[in-house]
């Protein structure tokens, strides 16, 4: 179950962090330069995640389709990541859906043109040779 830390703010109003505590941990750990981590650190960096998710969320629900609909989609999602400045930075985590057969297509495509451009290159290889 998710760690909740109930505690309170400078106007003493509870506040609440809803993410489980113990993989943000876990996260933080996994890069190399971290040691150790403050128990406010944690919760801080618990609470910015929260907000920002919810930013993100709120942005692509008004800039995306979700809005006709009423729900939030995963397109939404990837294209705010890709239309967005402010979250180019998920653009390879949050990559546009394709169907296998449109990236088998593409794959085809790319292996093609980067034999074209070695056949070009041992033509041209050939040519200085002579």
């Amino acid at each position: 179950m998710a760690d909740m830390v109930v505690g309170k703010d400078k106007c003493g109003e509870q506040r609440l962090v809803s993410l489980p505590l113990s993989r943000i941990r876990v996260i933080m750990k996994s890069s190399p330069e971290v040691s150790s981590i403050n128990q406010e650190a944690l919760v801080l960096t618990a609470k910015a995640t929260e907000l920002f998710v919810q930013y993100l969320a709120t942005y692509s629900y008004r800039h995306g389709s979700g809005k006709e609909k009423k729900a939030l989609t995963y397109s939404d999602l990837s294209n705010t990541a890709e239309e967005s400045e402010t979250f180019q930075f998920l653009a390879d985590i949050l990559p546009k859906k394709i169907l296998a057969s449109k990236y088998l297509k593409m794959l085809k495509e790319k292996r093609e043109e980067e034999e074209e451009e070695n056949n070009n290159d041992e033509t041209d290889d050939d040519e200085a040779e002579s």
